[in-house]
């Protein structure tokens, strides 16, 4: 997965990158780079030519700043559009509001040829794409992320889902998307926290396969925080390429996929404890999980200590937390209940990614069950 090279290597002031998903008739392009909003509409129509209509998804938030723009390039484009916003926040994830923006899709007359459009970060896009999903089996989706994490993440790679009281996205499908728009304009809208987030996994690309691109982070990841257009593109187009590369060798998670859930196993078990809610956000519980899978990593032999303190020196150096909120009461017993609720349990037994080093994670079916609860005590105490 060592992608950094081709992209980082790029000179100051290159056009757009394109990443490509190589998933045969299935194959889809991810336009990134700046003022790609203005253009939606003629690429959505270059995607997608039989397209008259397209039904828009957005948040309040993100609706407040982008709708305007979006429908102008929509209509230019001569296609007819008409929206539906949901509340901001993760409890937009639901069952509930999965079911009201399936009866106003349908209340719109939507065919089997019209598109869904996603405007927004990760909530947006998996609601959406989950009822792109299903909407009379299956009609095609754009994906128009307007956060880091969605833009290297969860926008790519066809995976849909709302969650459940028993869990994080545990329903839901894999439904690719037609076309994924980055414009890395929309970053500078981003409260710092959210770009914070979406920091952690841009960084989880480096820790799973790409030592290079880690290195880069180390040196790179500050000016990018703080505003360098030029660093934020090359950091999502070299993530991109990566989960391009996991997604068209293991599409539905058999295998190498599940390695971009580095830290997911314990992060998701930390927002099921807080609520989904704004008192953690995903990236931050991704950011402690992928400090604790390499705690978890070098209790069991695997990892070099010195790699464990190098990846909690840096997440906390820009400002991602490391540990769960001291201030918190947290209860182990139920931690390991939420995450033997984990998607990759399989016959009673969560799979862990852990690693043999930065850029060397590998799944492992076998993890004693203690070094999972000394992992946890330690980050708790």
């Amino acid at each position: 997965m060592n992608v950094v090279g081709d992209v980082l290597g790029a000179p100051r002031g290159a056009p757009a990158v394109t990443v490509e998903v190589a998933l045969g008739d299935r194959a889809y392009p991810i336009h990134i780079g700046p003022g790609l909003l203005g253009r939606a509409g003629e690429l959505v129509r270059a995607a997608l030519p039989k397209a008259g209509r397209a039904f828009v998804v957005s948040d309040e938030t993100v609706a407040g700043l982008y709708l305007e723009p979006l429908a102008a390039t929509l209509e230019a484009a001569g296609l007819a559009w008409t929206g539906h916003i949901v509340p901001a926040g993760e409890a937009s994830k639901s069952v509930g509001r999965l079911e009201a923006l399936l009866d106003a899709m349908l209340g719109f007359g939507l065919e089997r040829g019209t598109p869904v459009i996603a405007l927004g970060g990760g909530v947006v896009g998996d609601l959406a794409g989950f009822a792109a999903a299903v909407a009379l089996r299956g009609v095609p989706l754009v994906q128009i992320p307007t956060t880091l994490l969605s833009q290297v993440d969860s926008s790519v790679g066809g995976k849909t889902a709302v969650n459940s009281r028993h869990g994080k996205n545990l329903i839901g499908a894999f439904h690719q998307p037609r076309l994924v728009l980055a414009d890395t304009d929309t970053l500078d809208s981003l409260p710092p926290r959210e770009l914070l987030a979406g920091y952690a996994e841009t960084a989880k690309y480096g820790l799973i396969g790409d030592a290079g691109f880690w290195d880069w982070l180390e040196a790179n990841g500050a000016a990018l925080l703080a505003g360098d257009a030029r660093g934020r593109a090359e950091a999502i187009a070299v993530s991109c390429r990566a989960k391009a590369a996991v997604v068209a060798a293991d599409e539905r998670e058999a295998g190498q996929r599940a390695l971009l859930n580095l830290g997911h196993t314990f992060g998701h078990a930390l927002e099921a404890e807080t609520g989904y809610g704004a008192a953690l956000l995903h990236g931050e519980a991704v950011a402690i999980g992928m400090v604790m899978a390499f705690d978890l990593s070098h209790r069991i032999g695997l990892c070099p200590g010195q790699d464990v303190a190098r990846v909690r020196r840096h997440l906390e150096a820009v400002g991602l937390p490391v540990r769960p909120d001291p201030a918190r009461s947290w209860d182990i017993d139920r931690l390991m209940g939420h995450m033997a609720r984990d998607k990759k349990v399989e016959d009673g037994r969560v799979t862990f990614v852990v690693a043999d080093g930065i850029g060397k994670a590998h799944l492992k079916r076998d993890v004693p069950a203690a070094a999972v609860r000394e992992t946890l005590a330690a980050a708790l105490s």
